[in-house]
């Protein structure tokens, strides 16, 4: 891998551990103000619409300027985000302007990785990239979890004679660390080397970026691999999502945890998800990265067998492997997908599409997770109908490929036939 390349690596991870460990201790915020508990998943829900609103016009944006400038420029608006939640500004809108610095982020970080590596090393990349994005998911939400607890606390009363801000002192000094966690993202993005990439004068008018926008969602999900691999890693981000939030209360409600342990269950998760993502940057090369589909489905079956652990020791083995199935049918997804996108049109706007679609995706069901849990159903309800939405969905993508297969091979026939004729 050439050196920049690292530099991106080190940037993702300090900016994707502070936005883990901003989510858990924004959540603690909501608990200290007595937020109702469907307000929870709504914490994620305003982070992802920015991806959703910004999608046609975050690419262009990626594609104006080099890119780890605008890696830079949008880690200062996910500290601004942090700042107001600082000062006491509603979490969910503190979170969503840290989602607006988000949004705007992604499709540099990804589309970088086109224009500094060759094809073949994509899903090597993406396996790398995921990997220590998990690691930093781990070590963010377990950060986040420390920060919240009632040992961090006690530690923290009486640090301040005075507390002149509304928060208590503990919560002032997490996300304090947190922005410390952010520059430390903002100084690497400074590091990160011009490709040399240059791309046609960007639109600025936003009807055309719109219409522009519109015109790459359609083709990337026309495309016979495209759709199948933006169909998959939308599942996959919105399926983790509601995970995320599926684990903390399963963790309250069934193993009797408290919120700081039950972080430490995220983690676990995302262990998972990292020896996943590695294991399949080794052993799945881009042209066989549709072979990985039918782990989607088992991971959707295994999650249902969450309602039958209450215990501790049971549950870690569990997550782990829900985790590694995950993390090993998504990074060839993932890179399947990128490689399409650079072929049909520039990084940044494909990646963009991608966000657009996967955050749809989040926003969708994470809406009706906050629904079954304004609903009252049991954890155990949710878990089952989340197991089987997910099993549901990957067979029917699978049952789409194969379709578009056997379209692919009788159109292949007709020509070599008709060349024969000839």
């Amino acid at each position: 891998m050439k050196p920049g390349f690292y530099t991106i690596m080190a940037a993702q991870f300090f900016s994707s551990l502070a936005d883990n460990a901003l989510l858990i201790v924004a959540i603690s915020v909501l608990a200290s103000t007595s937020s109702p508990a469907w307000m929870t998943p709504m914490l994620k829900l305003f982070f992802v619409t920015s991806y959703v609103i910004l999608a046609p016009f975050v690419g262009a944006f990626a594609d104006a300027l080099p890119k780890g400038r605008v890696m830079f420029v949008t880690n200062l608006v996910k500290i601004a985000g942090c700042l107001l939640m600082f000062f006491s500004v509603h979490p969910l809108l503190a979170y969503a302007v840290v989602g607006f610095g988000a949004a705007a982020y992604s499709p540099a970080k990804y589309g970088i990785l086109t224009e500094l590596l060759p094809a073949e090393k994509l899903v090597a990349a993406n396996g790398w990239i995921e990997g220590l994005t998990v690691l930093s998911i781990i070590l963010g939400t377990v950060l986040g979890g420390a920060l919240v607890s009632e040992k961090f606390a006690a530690a923290m009363t009486g640090v301040l004679p005075v507390n002149p801000l509304e928060l208590s002192v503990s919560l002032e000094v997490a996300l304090g660390v947190v922005m410390i966690a952010y520059v430390l993202a903002a100084l690497f993005n400074l590091k990160i080397p011009d490709t040399g990439a240059h791309y046609p004068a960007q639109e600025r008018h936003p009807l055309r970026l719109v219409i522009d926008f519109s015109h790459c969602f359609v083709v990337l999900w026309k495309d016979r691999l495209g759709q199948i691999s933006l169909a998959v890693t939308s599942l996959f981000w919105g399926a983790g999502a509601t995970l995320q939030f599926i684990v903390l209360k399963w963790a309250e409600k069934a193993l009797n945890m408290p919120l700081a342990q039950g972080a430490i269950l995220q983690g676990v998760v995302a262990f998972g998800v990292a020896f996943g993502a590695m294991a399949a940057a080794r052993r799945v090369p881009l042209k066989k990265s549709l072979t990985v589909m039918p782990l989607g489905f088992a991971m959707g079956v295994i999650v249902i067998l969450m309602v039958m652990v209450s215990n501790v020791a049971v549950a870690y083995p569990l997550l782990v492997l829900i985790g590694a199935l995950s993390g090993y049918f998504v990074v060839p997804m993932n890179a399947l997908l990128q490689h399409r996108g650079h072929v049909l049109m520039s990084a940044g706007h494909s990646i963009a599409v991608q966000n657009f679609s996967e955050n749809l995706s989040i926003l969708m069901m994470l809406g009706f997770y906050a629904l079954l849990i304004k609903l009252d159903l049991g954890i155990d309800v949710v878990i089952i109908l989340f197991g089987l939405f997910v099993a549901g969905v990957m067979w029917m993508v699978m049952r789409r490929h194969a379709a578009n297969q056997r379209e692919y091979d009788s159109l292949h026939l007709i020509g070599e036939q008709k060349h024969v004729g000839t």
